[in-house]
């Protein structure tokens, strides 16, 4: 029950692209040109494309593989940003957000704009578009909260962002893979994503969407390095993705990728979406018939990810975790879950929340069992 933090398990396929590209590749992608070194580079090609045909991204070079979302996340907000831009954000942002804003506005580089969230961790796009001024450079927003899994408005929020031609930027942590995201009908302009959630792929994969519409002399790289291209040269390479990609990649974290992306788009975003409305569904259901338990967030699988916050009154945070853990072996979450500002959106700071992170592989079973230890716990042995 901690899918929002890592997907497990992952596909078969995951652990036996990585497996063979270990025992029978274990080459540097780009570096040689033997044929081992070419293969691969054609896996990296792979889970570019497949990425790229996820997101409906046209070019796959723009597809940019860095180490997780906030490395992405990273490289949109401070290689667009410059002294003196404006930045509208909302109140429900995770840290990978907020603290690069943090900083750049620390340091005197950028102002920023926190729009005000609703208790169920809602945007209004109207209050975004009331944000804006000359000044504004970037809007980013997470599609979806990794606390109560409000998913927000980004199609309205981006057509408002290119109205005034201003980059949109979303953080597509807890959606990609398990909810429809296409960059050119949402509006979209950068799309931090990772691979170890919702892709399905290994940790310390991830990276940065770049949409057909942003000028890469608008967003500037952030690390210079070896790309085994135009080595003869001692400036980076100006072209996609060298640019943004120096140093040895992540081989074979990106063939497992390839494999978890490869198995989504089997499966389709729609049967894993569905899939994952009907186990919040359960939970919501069956969760708001407890004592004592008080559930946050829009409690609509339709409005959702299947992300979801709880409290148990008379019992603390890490009671609950660690008594999930220890007597009934179901693993969760609890705390601030690395978004302070979106837990005092919605009530809970300091201490936080117990979370559920359901995804694609749980079972209704799961759910079933994981509803009646909660019963147990608040006291309701007898259902």
């Amino acid at each position: 029950m901690d899918n929002a933090a890592t997907s497990w398990p992952k596909p078969p396929g995951v652990a036996e692209a990585m497996t063979n590209f270990m025992n029978n590749i274990g080459a540097n992608p780009g570096r040689s040109g033997h044929r081992l070194s070419v293969e691969a580079g054609r896996i990296v090609n792979d889970a570019r494309d497949n990425v790229a045909e996820l997101f409906n991204v046209e070019d796959p070079l723009r597809v940019i593989f860095g180490s997780n979302a906030t490395d992405g996340l990273n490289l949109g907000i401070r290689g667009i940003l410059r002294k003196g831009d404006h930045v509208i954000t909302s109140s429900m942002e995770h840290n990978s957000v907020m603290r690069p804003l943090r900083d750049l506005e620390e340091q005197g580089i950028i102002s920023m704009s926190v729009i005000q969230c609703s208790s169920v961790g809602s945007l209004d796009p109207m209050a975004v578009e009331e944000a804006i001024t000359k000044h504004t450079r970037l809007i980013v927003i997470n599609h979806a909260s990794n606390i109560v899994g409000t998913i927000q408005p980004i199609r309205e929020i981006g057509a408002f962002a290119h109205e005034h031609e201003i980059y949109f930027m979303i953080d597509g942590a807890q959606t990609g893979g398990c909810y429809p995201i296409d960059i050119v009908r949402d509006n979209i302009d950068l799309l931090g994503f990772t691979g170890h959630k919702g892709l399905l792929g290994p940790q310390g994969t991830g990276g940065l969407v770049i949409g057909n519409d942003v000028d890469l002399k608008d967003l500037k790289m952030l690390k210079a390095g070896g790309t085994g291209s135009k080595s003869e040269y001692e400036n980076q390479p100006t072209f996609l993705p060298d640019k943004y990609e120096s140093g040895t990649m992540n081989t074979v974290g990106l063939a497992g990728l390839e494999a978890g992306v490869g198995f989504i788009l089997e499966k389709t975003v729609g049967e894993i979406h569905a899939k994952e409305m009907t186990i919040t569904k359960r939970f919501i259901d069956g969760a708001k018939n407890i004592d004592g338990l008080s559930l946050y967030g829009p409690q609509d699988e339709t409005m959702q990810t299947s992300t979801i916050s709880f409290n148990m009154q008379g019992l603390s945070q890490s009671e609950v975790g660690l008594s999930l853990d220890e007597d009934f072996d179901i693993m969760c979450r609890v705390g601030l879950h690395c978004a302070p500002t979106a837990h005092r959106t919605i009530g809970t700071f300091p201490h936080g929340t117990v979370r559920f992170g359901m995804g694609y592989f749980i079972t209704d079973e799961q759910v079933d069992e994981a509803l009646k230890a909660l019963n147990t716990m608040a006291g309701n042995d007898d259902l």
